[in-house]
């Protein structure tokens, strides 16, 4: 087989498609983290990393302040057309006093809003085309930007799954040569 045969053309970008993606997150996170004790939602890999709960945390805030903000802001094209900086960690203290189901909670009816608010722009490709200004990476198209929030969330479901998993790192024994979400 050639190496001709094995290469694929990188896949368009598809909002139908994302958006299915984007509208399972929350539920996905449910079924992972609701009604676990905090000995599976806060323990996190080391200093500066977040636990099962931050990720949550961090994806309210996404919500709250990050995607439809870009988003509204690439469609309008008026004059300010430069992101804000992102605050990651804006959820850290923030949500301390809640219980995960809350944030789980928080999370489900701000993502419903905002895919609700996105199928109502009826984005076509030269929608998709327009861009905005990320202020470290310059011009990204609202399409780079749709792609970034899908793999933003995968990347966030792995990390829950790979935090939960370390938890049993010793427990498994020997079974740890063929987990390498224990070995990553």
């Amino acid at each position: 087989m050639s190496a001709e045969s094995t290469e694929r053309p990188a896949p368009r970008f598809d909002l139908d498609e994302a958006m299915l993606v984007l509208a399972r997150t929350p539920g996905t996170l449910r079924a992972m983290l609701a009604g676990l004790p905090p000995a599976w939602t806060t323990p996190d890999e080391g200093p500066g990393t977040w636990s099962p709960f931050d990720v949550v945390g961090h994806l309210v805030n996404g919500e709250e302040t990050d995607w439809m903000v870009r988003v509204r802001q690439v469609l309008a094209q008026g004059e300010e057309r430069r992101f804000r900086p992102f605050d990651r960690t804006r959820n850290l203290e923030a949500n301390r006093s809640l219980p995960i189901e809350a944030l789980l909670d928080r999370f489900a009816d701000l993502r419903a809003a905002n895919l609700a608010e996105l199928r109502a722009f009826r984005a076509g490709p030269a929608e998709l085309a327009r861009t905005g200004e990320h202020p470290d990476f310059g011009p990204v198209t609202l399409a780079q930007l749709l792609a970034t929030w899908v793999v933003h969330d995968l990347d966030h479901l792995s990390q829950v799954a790979r935090v939960m998993a370390k938890r049993y790192t010793e427990a498994v024994g020997p079974w740890i040569a063929f987990l390498r979400i224990l070995r990553a």
